[in-house]
């Protein structure tokens, strides 16, 4: 895309864009989900704000913004529009400083546009359904990164600090899994155990599933669950086996985090620990979507502007978490 188009500085051209892709199967009110076309129309007026809708079948009024993210903002449509190509397109992301200095809009506004951009991101996983599936092979991992804001409190109620996997239990808990070929979801654990893990698992992993993870325990009791769950023994300083046709490793959830991680301490740098699951949707929208699936950065960025339709966002539910 050219960051010359009109849609990028022309709030009307913008406005069309949005109504282009919310609307591409007809104009719908989104107070009382009337699809009619003949009872909704389009006002007019000098004294009309472009893009508004009247239904009469509820007789509210309604622009393209509403139902949406970008509800009620003040923020041009044109700048909305540019926000999200820019996530879109950035592998490792986008931060809210950048964004402030590209927009010209202040950075509580960028901070805030971010993170509404992010809840657009988010996947339904009720509706896409789980990973893996018959003849299909899904990798788990864990990873640790940064610093928890909240420490961790054994079960007994002393400060748990037994060293572990990746620096310490002091650490933030992200399991990750990916089906090969497919889909990643990420996801922030409070404590990473056999029965944490386990939820995750068969909550987003089919169990006709092929499961490859490393030796750790937190899969053994999972893994006999699923139609087949093979490791590697990293310890020993195994990495890859083959097995007849199969090649079994966990490289694939590897680089998932590998990429996570370069734009968390690269990019973003500090990441309050309630906004994690935000970031990490970011993360797995992009993988999802990535251009070795075919993906350019223009569907992209309109999946996105799609993934913001029912959903909401209000500046005291984003500030209230940064303050849990």
């Amino acid at each position: 895309m050219n960051l010359t188009a009109p849609i990028f500085h022309d709030n009307d051209a913008a406005r069309e864009h949005l109504e282009s892709i919310r609307w591409a199967d007809g104009v719908y009110c989104p107070h009382c989900g009337n699809t009619d076309g003949e009872t909704i129309r389009k006002l007019a007026g000098k004294s009309t704000r472009p893009g508004l809708f009247q239904c009469n079948a509820c007789r509210e009024h309604f622009t393209v913004t509403v139902g949406t993210v970008m509800e009620r903002s003040k923020i041009p449509l044109c700048k909305w529009v540019l926000g999200f190509h820019l996530y879109a397109s950035s592998k490792k992301g986008m931060s809210a400083h950048q964004l402030h200095r590209m927009l010209g809009v202040t950075y509580k506004t960028a901070w805030f546009m971010a993170h509404r951009i992010r809840e657009a991101m988010k996947e339904d996983v009720k509706s896409s359904g789980p990973l893996g599936g018959e003849g299909k092979t899904v990798e788990a991992d864990e990873t640790y990164i940064g610093k928890r804001e909240t420490p961790r409190v054994h079960r007994k109620g002393y400060p748990y600090t037994k060293k572990g996997k990746g620096g310490g239990a002091q650490k933030r808990i992200v399991v990750g899994l990916v089906e090969r070929g497919g889909k990643a979801r990420m996801f922030h654990l409070n404590d990473a155990t056999a029965s944490t893990v386990r939820d995750v698992l068969v909550r987003n992993v089919s169990r006709d599933t092929t499961l490859y993870t490393d030796s750790s325990r937190l899969y053994t009791s999972t893994g006999e669950e699923y139609a087949s769950h093979k490791t590697t023994n990293h310890s020993a300083g195994e990495y890859v086996r083959y097995e007849g046709d199969e090649t079994i490793h966990s490289n694939t959830i590897e680089g998932v985090f590998s990429v996570f991680k370069r734009g968390m301490i690269g990019v973003y740098q500090h990441c309050g620990e309630a906004h994690l699951h935000r970031y990490l949707a970011e993360f797995d929208f992009r993988y999802n979507r990535r251009t070795a699936l075919g993906v350019t950065d223009r569907e992209r960025s309109d999946d996105l502007i799609r993934g913001t339709t029912g959903k909401r966002l209000t500046y005291q539910q984003t500030d209230d978490a940064a303050h849990s």
